[in-house]
């Protein structure tokens, strides 16, 4: 495990499982969302963002968090381990809502500075189409892997807790 990607639903707890396994295994911790977002909620250029993850895919180690789907089938293509966090859109939604007050008025540790935790229909709209927009498409890319590469298909935090303590194991 030397090349770890993170995908899932938003409020999944795709940076917090990132930051939990960079500690136990000691790899450099990539959160997307601090790369692609710019102060004040910015976008990254579409052609700039595609060079940015073209250089952080060639590291020779990490643990990337994100989804992204315009840049998924290149960090696909390198990851040796890839997580998917298939949680319920429920626990996702309350999450998200329950990220929001926690954060509120200030940015979380895996986001871009000065951009402050904000909620919106439109993010909402996308957690709870996820399942059937987001989803197929990922397991469709998931169900054919690299030879070398681990797929692995969380659908509840204790299969995340028992992910971990796994790792933590060995």
């Amino acid at each position: 495990m030397k090349k770890i990607l993170i995908i899932g639903s938003g409020g999944a707890g795709k940076s917090t499982l990132a930051r939990a396994l960079g500690s136990i295994l000691g790899l450099e911790v990539i959160h997307l969302d601090a790369w692609y977002w710019n102060p004040g909620w910015v976008e990254t250029p579409k052609t700039e963002w595609q060079s940015i993850i073209q250089d952080l895919t060639l590291r020779e180690s990490w643990i990337m968090d994100g989804n992204y789907g315009g840049t998924l089938d290149l960090r696909l293509s390198v990851a040796d381990t890839v997580i998917f966090l298939d949680f319920p859109r429920i626990l996702c939604l309350s999450r998200v809502i329950k990220r929001r007050f926690i954060y509120a008025g200030q940015s979380r540790p895996d986001m871009a500075s000065d951009c402050p935790e904000r909620l919106n229909w439109e993010f909402l709209k996308y957690i709870w189409s996820y399942p059937i927009t987001r989803r197929p498409g990922i397991l469709e890319k998931l169900s054919q892997p690299r030879p070398n590469q681990q797929v692995i298909i969380l659908r509840n935090p204790t299969e995340v807790r028992e992910l971990l303590e796994k790792i933590s194991y060995y």
